[in-house]
């Protein structure tokens, strides 16, 4: 008996590592040699240069965070994706869709579920960039995302990242709309500011600190001018404490204050309620006697702009920055 159970375990050993073998000869390229056939392929540019995608993936894993509301507007549906980073409002089907995998998130990504759902390609990228290498061994892996480094800055690569879905996905009529929605609204906040003055803000960790390293992106095409710039910040992290003092912020008196909240995308350390940055704008005391809060002059940008922070986002912040500014006059 003994003999036998060792013969079998042989034979499923020896085809277990015969499949092993095949999957690793072919890998991706069969994945991708398989949708090339039926749905054909096509030439993308990315941040790793001109690529060959499938057409029309059937299986695809969306890792950045900034493509969802695209992919969803484009009529795509996931087969994985970070949960965690799920705007808070308009996903919960996939959020509590079972069939869609949760691989973590770019701190502690799920890379064997990620496997496991067998995607014929992955939107990587954004917080997901430094696990690219990682993920191409999964399957083949692009990355689209927005960009500070990108020609003409991150809004404009919002532009290049959609037409490149759309391109992708065959809905290049869907993402020229969605394109020409975002130059509509920067066009209009454009033409709402005139040189004024503005403090770009971010709650996080219950305070107010400097956000513009942030959200600087989206002053940069207007009309505005920055009391205090991302100087010395070398990331565009939102959550580091600068120390930055609401006396500083008050001497320089801005005209508007632009803010994030973090707090209400995410919560704060340790599942304690976030207070809402207005709450945090309108009890500083230190500001009482500012431009900005004596004209009500602040733009509180949408509560999940931390998680999406896409093309629709900035469409949304610019339709914002313009309804504000016409209004003040």
């Amino acid at each position: 008996m003994r003999s036998v159970r060792f013969r079998k375990s042989i034979v499923v050993t020896s085809t277990v590592l015969c499949a092993g073998m095949v999957l690793s000869a072919c890998g991706e390229s069969g994945k991708d040699s398989a949708a090339g056939k039926s749905q054909g392929e096509v030439t993308v540019t990315t941040a790793k240069g001109k690529l060959e995608v499938p057409r029309k993936p059937s299986r695809v894993a969306a890792l950045d965070n900034t493509s969802f509301v695209t992919l969803k507007a484009l009529g795509v549906k996931p087969v994985a994706v970070p949960k965690a980073l799920l705007p808070q409002k308009g996903f919960e089907d996939w959020k509590n869709d079972s069939s869609i995998k949760d691989v973590g998130t770019h701190h502690e990504p799920k890379f064997e579920a990620l496997n496991a759902s067998e995607p014929d390609l992955i939107i990587g990228g954004y917080r997901f960039t430094a696990h690219h290498d990682k993920l191409s061994k999964i399957a083949k892996t692009i990355d689209v995302a927005p960009s500070d480094e990108a020609e003409g800055g991150y809004v404009s690569s919002l532009k290049a990242q959609t037409e490149t879905l759309g391109k992708i996905f065959g809905e290049e009529d869907k993402a020229k709309e969605i394109v020409a929605a975002l130059e509509k609204a920067q066009q209009s906040a454009t033409e709402a500011t005139k040189g004024e003055s503005v403090f770009l803000a971010v709650a996080s960790a219950g305070k107010v600190d400097n956000g513009a390293s942030r959200i600087g992106r989206l002053t940069e095409p207007l009309n505005l001018k920055n009391v205090l710039e991302a100087e010395g910040e070398e990331s565009t992290s939102v959550h580091d404490n600068s120390g930055l003092a609401p006396e500083t912020v008050a001497k320089l008196n801005p005209d508007w204050m632009i803010m994030l909240d973090r707090d209400a995308a995410m919560g704060e350390e340790g599942g304690a309620e976030a207070v809402a940055a207005k709450e945090l704008v309108d009890g500083m005391e230190a500001w009482d006697k500012t431009t900005f809060r004596e004209k009500d002059q602040v733009v509180y940008l949408p509560s999940d702009f931390y998680l999406t922070e896409g093309i629709q986002a900035y469409t949304d912040a610019f339709d914002k920055v313009t309804t504000a500014f016409n209004a003040a006059g």
